[in-house]
């Protein structure tokens, strides 16, 4: 199966960068993957559940993470209890 085009999440990840580091005017940036991978994963989460219609199993499959993984992710972020 053939996947879209990634490049309007890639652009939108660029764009929010530039706009990040514009807005520093001229501090030092710090922990800026940890920051993005944790501002990309956790909405990420949010849809892929939704489309997944709550289905752990379903949502771990869709993103190619084992079900153990994807329930700590969702702890991490506070998505379940």
């Amino acid at each position: 199966m053939k996947h879209s085009d990634d490049a309007p999440i890639a652009a939108c990840v660029v764009q929010a960068l530039e706009d990040y580091f514009r807005a520093l005017d001229g501090e030092k940036p710090a922990a800026v993957y940890p920051m993005v991978i944790r501002m990309v994963e956790r909405p990420m989460l949010e849809v892929v559940l939704k489309q997944a219609r709550g289905n752990q199993t379903l949502a771990a499959e869709i993103l190619g993470i084992n079900r153990n993984t994807l329930r700590k992710k969702l702890l991490d972020h506070k998505l379940i209890a």
